[in-house]
């Protein structure tokens, strides 16, 4: 017998939630199978399985936290060469000589006649979340995609048919204590928080109560950069293969008010100041499990281009649940965008251990003062920096704003300077 453990996942993880079982006892899995899902404070991972063999016991079950190097299953590796339950004439009966595997023994056991893949269904991440919460099993959700992808509304509509609420769970999530007095009333829903979900609340939570955080504003007219963008954004895509948005100009404007006010790319380590000398940008993305703030790596060195293609690359991963853990570590400094939900204002939290952050919000067309006397409507949009007073003073914060917001209205310094 040989024991499955939760291997070493990241140097700032040290457990995770079983989200989901990829197989089940008695399935004969190869060296190599994945056969269970967990949810981390991150992003999810897929354990695999050193050892061929028979899956004999499955020692955690869905929703149970483990840590690493905890056995979570139990592989028979002499139960490669039969399952148990498998009659030897089985064998003999197929057609034609195959190699073993779970697919075939499956198949003779199970009492349907519908053949048994593999494989799990294709599905979204929001949609697998979904399914285990509602326990509805994936491969008999009826699925609109061409592709045979489950979405979440596809599980939405399984889990709202009469069928599927005349059969009950076989094994009910427990209800936490607080919310039992509430679940008599069948208009209120209790939803179990994620463990991602959890995390961020946990440590946002943790940033209001440990650090200083104060928020400046300023607007910016965005007028400039409106008009390159209009100019330039087809000739740049038929080039580049790549749209020219506006996160490259931020980025651009942030590194190069990061240069000049440095204590902002800087965090706390105890009594110490930690001034970083390189430009690691947090970009925040919101998605199904929740807001993840994948890094676009030495950001200072990259050009419009590859800054976009980085953060297009990213925020698809971030979206089909992709991210690996590396891509989420290490930032120096985050941009976070609530216009593109059309936030006019707003005062973003920090993402510890950084100790500044920007956000942006929609550009709305508002009356401006040109001179006394002349008014023009200009497309504008409130910057918010939110900063750690504890080593950024309130005239350091103001500068960095006020020097984003002059890179932003004159794009060819920015471009130049860049």
């Amino acid at each position: 017998m040989a024991e499955v453990k939760v291997p070493e996942l990241a140097e700032s993880i040290s457990e995770g939630t079983v989200a989901q079982w990829l197989k089940k006892p008695g399935d004969v899995i190869e060296k190599g199978d994945y056969i269970v899902e967990l949810e981390t404070d991150k992003v999810n991972v897929e354990i695999i399985s050193d050892y061929a063999g028979q899956l004999k016991e499955l020692l955690a079950e869905e929703g149970d936290t483990v840590q690493v190097g905890q056995a979570i299953a139990i592989v028979d590796e002499a139960g490669a060469q039969a399952s148990p339950s498998q009659p030897s004439q089985a064998e003999t009966s197929a057609p034609s000589a195959q190699p073993e595997s779970a697919v075939p023994h499956e198949a003779t056991v199970q009492q349907e006649e519908k053949p048994v893949s593999s494989q799990r269904p294709i599905a979204s991440p929001a949609a697998r979340k979904l399914a285990r919460e509602k326990g509805i099993d994936l491969s008999e959700v009826s699925v609109a995609d061409p592709l045979g992808r489950v979405r979440r509304q596809d599980v939405e509509a399984a889990a709202s048919a009469p069928a599927q609420q005349s059969v009950p769970a076989s094994k009910p999530a427990p209800v936490p204590a607080q919310a039992a007095s509430v679940t008599s009333d069948d208009r209120i829903e209790v939803i179990k928080m994620s463990r991602r979900r959890q995390t961020i609340a946990k440590r946002l939570v943790e940033v209001q109560q440990t650090a200083a955080m104060l928020t400046t504003f300023n607007e910016v007219d965005m007028t400039a950069i409106m008009e390159l963008r209009n100019r330039r954004k087809d000739a740049f895509f038929k080039q580049h293969g790549v749209k020219l948005g506006f996160m490259s100009f931020f980025t651009k404007a942030v590194i190069g008010a990061l240069k000049k006010y440095p204590l902002l790319n800087a965090e706390i380590q105890g009594a110490n100041i930690l001034k970083k000398n390189f430009y690691d940008i947090g970009v925040a993305v919101s998605t199904d499990e929740g807001l993840v703030v994948p890094v676009v790596r030495e950001a200072d060195r990259k050009g419009f281009v590859d800054i976009e293609r980085s953060i297009g690359e990213l925020a698809v991963k971030a979206r089909n649940n992709k991210l690996a853990l590396s891509d989420l570590q290490g930032g120096t400094f985050t941009i976070t965008n609530g216009g593109t939900f059309g936030s006019l204002l707003s005062t973003p939290i920090l993402n510890a251990p950084q100790v500044g952050i920007l956000g942006m919000h929609k550009i709305q067309t508002r009356p401006v003062a040109i001179d006394s006397e002349r008014m023009e409507n200009r497309p504008m949009m409130y910057l918010a920096l939110s900063y750690d007073h504890r080593i950024v003073d309130g005239k350091e914060a103001v500068g960095f704003l006020v020097n984003v917001k002059e890179l932003l209205e004159d794009p060819e310094q920015l471009l130049l300077e860049g």
